[in-house]
C-alpha cells in the first residue's frame, strides 16, 4: 500500500460481518440455501487492508513457560484477514450487503444498498 493516501473503508470496528472467503464462509444447508453467521469485527488494521473478525482464522502458538506465564503451554489467537474477504452483514435484510455512502448534515452516513437502513 502507498504511503501517500490512507484509503477508506466501509467496514469499521464493532461492525458485524460475513466471511465471504475462506474456511470461515458460508455453507448451503439441505435445502440449498447459505447458512449465514454474521461475526463481530475486533480490530481493523488500515494499514495492512486486514481485519480481526471473532473466531475466525485461529492460530495455535506454543508458549515456554515465563515469568508472566509460568505454565507454558498451547496459545490460540486469531489472526487477521483482507478486508475483501469480509462483507458487511444487513440485519434487516438478513444476508450480506454492499455500501453506499450519503452526506447528511455535514457528516458521512453507510447505508445498506440492499435494505435501505442507516448503520
Amino acid at each position: 500500500m502507498s504511503k501517500r493516501f490512507k484509503p477508506k473503508y466501509n467496514i469499521k470496528k464493532g461492525d458485524l460481518v460475513i466471511v465471504i472467503s475462506g474456511a470461515g464462509k458460508p455453507r448451503k444447508d439441505d435445502s440449498g440455501k447459505y447458512e449465514y453467521k454474521p461475526r463481530l469485527v475486533k480490530e481493523v488494521l488500515v494499514e495492512d487492508g486486514k481485519v480481526l473478525v471473532e473466531g475466525i482464522n485461529i492460530k495455535t502458538k506454543h508458549t515456554k513457560p515465563s515469568a508472566q506465564n509460568t505454565k507454558g503451554g498451547i496459545v490460540k489467537t486469531e489472526a487477521p484477514i483482507h478486508i475483501s474477504n469480509v462483507m458487511l452483514w444487513d440485519a434487516k435484510a438478513k444476508a450480506p450487503s454492499k455500501i453506499k455512502r450519503v452526506r447528511e448534515e455535514g457528516k458521512t452516513l453507510r447505508i445498506f444498498k440492499k435494505s435501505g437502513e442507516k448503520i
